[in-house]
């Protein structure tokens, strides 16, 4: 048994049914590397329950403290019924990518049931009419409670519940060992709460003080103009509207070479590459809908506080800050500078600011106290009157290098899924692995009814910037190239080949690759369906 720490409190509290604190993701199987090329549903059970044991948090419940007066804990459950967690469902005829969209929206939007231990997997089959999803290919969707993972863990995470063989039967096992915590009465229960509430009310004390000293150590900073003052004043928009119980989602998908080449030549790093391609998709959207404001959008940007305060027995060990987009900006290589710039100044904040923490107050009173400030909060709407606009959340996750397999078949796409927060209906998630880089949406349902046209916005910017780059590129060889100038050759772009640009009139996720294309093409070949004659083709999400 475990009680929960603070910030894993913090994301119980904030439950709602409007804005449920999980997070999930969807991955796109290709069959054919499992042994006799087909995968069963058993099989993925099977395979589900071997790897399940090598985690606890898998058979970890919920126990609350009677009257909700202290932080709850983590009971391994005596009576986990790994079938309960894993569904087995198809999509209807055609089999296309908007039904899959729709579907993984609705069962994101669904609450975890509470009483059992807060994950559950569904194996969608009946992917037929998705170009590029491998023959026979399934997808997996999870959706795990955020007290029970973060971002960063969730990488870590996502390698537990897969192989790193396809005939997993041919790798050794050691013998499972099962444990099962003994419930705790109410009267141990009831009797901790009241300890634990002096040792909390001493700690709240304690760092109270500590937050007051790094908040005056700041003040001096920012009057001294060593740490930038954060943007408070971003405008709000259609994302900031109450969040609802519905959800949308889409995704769009790019070359990871494109990505750094871009990075490279502009001398930012990758999360500025995709805050600039992201805020010229918000700009262009908002444009068609004729709400794009005269002052720069800002999304917030979660922070992995590991390297911060070190590592501790939370699940959760994340923190924030604010980051403008400059949406004002038309001009793609001036507003990727800008970024930089931006993202720059806010991490200097972050590592001066106390606030970035600011999550944990949700966490450190009792939750007979903060559940019902949450529901007030949520229920009477009152993110309407906050003063800051936070456009989005953008989250950057790195995956693993190497394939991962689940029951044999083989890992060809996976898409996050974050979640929205009361007044924040939009959600980012950035997933690279094996040579491709995933943007995933997720979105308020009466914010974003079109996801699919935001996807298209968000593929035009992109197209728009490997253009812009490709253009500086150009004009900085043809200096270069001139007898009498003894410049320094610019730095190329990093694609392989010139084939391996895509043409920036057609959108990277509709566009097929042949084999002559790349090395870069080649090297994600790992993690991309494959036909039988040779070609790499990705995961197009078009519309029919």
């Amino acid at each position: 048994m475990k009680q929960l720490g603070v910030l894993d409190t913090a994301f119980i509290n904030l439950e709602h049914a409007n804005t449920p604190q999980h997070v999930g993701g969807m991955g796109i199987y290709d069959p054919s590397t499992a042994p006799g090329g087909a995968v069963r549903f058993k099989g993925v059970i099977a395979n589900f329950e071997r790897r399940l044991h090598k985690h606890t948090i898998f058979r970890s419940r919920l126990v609350k403290v009677p009257g909700n007066v202290d932080r709850p804990y983590w009971v391994q459950d005596a009576n986990f019924d790994v079938e309960f967690h894993i569904r087995h469902i198809a999509l209807p005829q055609p089999g296309d990518w908007r039904q899959l969209c729709i579907l993984v929206a609705r069962l994101h939007a669904r609450p975890l049931d509470m009483s059992r231990p807060l994950w559950e997997a569904y194996i969608i089959e009946g992917l037929d009419n998705i170009p590029g999803v491998p023959k026979g290919g399934f997808a997996i969707y999870t959706k795990m409670h955020h007290a029970l993972v973060d971002g960063a863990g969730g990488s870590s995470i996502m390698s537990v519940i897969h192989d790193l063989e396809p005939d997993p039967a041919a790798v050794p096992q050691a013998e499972a060992v099962v444990t099962a915590d003994v419930m705790p009465n109410s009267v141990y229960l009831a009797s901790s709460a009241a300890v634990n509430n002096i040792k909390n009310t001493a700690k709240m004390v304690s760092g109270g003080v500590g937050v007051l000293r790094d908040l005056g150590k700041m003040a001096i900073g920012m009057a001294q103009k060593k740490i930038p003052m954060p943007s408070i004043k971003s405008p709000r928009t259609r994302f900031n509207t109450p969040v609802g119980p519905h959800r949308v989602f889409e995704a769009a998908e790019f070359p990871l070479a494109d990505i750094k080449a871009i990075k490279d030549l502009c001398e930012v790093k990758i999360n500025d590459v995709v805050l600039a391609i992201i805020a010229g998709g918000l700009r262009h959207y908002l444009i068609h809908h004729k709400e794009l404001p005269d002052e720069s959008l800002a999304v917030s940007i979660p922070l992995d506080m590991r390297t911060r305060r070190g590592m501790t027995d939370e699940n959760n060990q994340v923190g924030s800050v604010f980051v403008e987009l400059h949406t004002n900006i038309a001009d793609p290589l001036t507003r990727l500078a800008e970024v930089y710039r931006s993202s720059q100044e806010a991490k200097i904040y972050g590592e001066n600011s106390p606030l970035v923490d600011v999550l944990r107050l949700a966490g450190v009173l009792p939750p007979a106290l903060t559940r019902p400030l949450v529901n007030t909060y949520v229920n009477n709407q009152l993110t309407q009157h906050l003063p800051l606009g936070i456009s989005s959340v953008v989250s950057n996750v790195a995956g693993p290098t190497f394939p991962l397999y689940s029951a044999g078949a083989q890992m060809v796409r996976y898409y996050g899924l974050g979640l929205l927060t009361p007044g924040v209906g939009l959600f980012h998630l950035i997933f690279s692995s094996n040579g491709i880089m995933t943007l995933s949406i997720l979105g308020d349902r009466d914010s974003m009814p079109d996801p699919a046209f935001y996807r298209d916005c968000v593929e035009k910017s992109f197209n728009e910037l490997l253009a812009a780059a490709k253009a500086k590129q150009a004009e900085s060889l043809a200096v270069a190239s001139k007898p009498k100038a003894k410049a320094k050759p610019a730095r190329k772009l990093k694609s392989s080949s010139s084939s391996a640009m895509p043409n920036v009139e057609k959108p990277v996720a509709k566009k097929a690759r042949s084999a002559a294309s790349s090395s870069t093409a080649k090297s994600a070949s790992a993690n991309a369906g494959v036909a039988k004659n040779g070609k790499v083709v990705p995961i197009s999400n078009s519309r029919p």
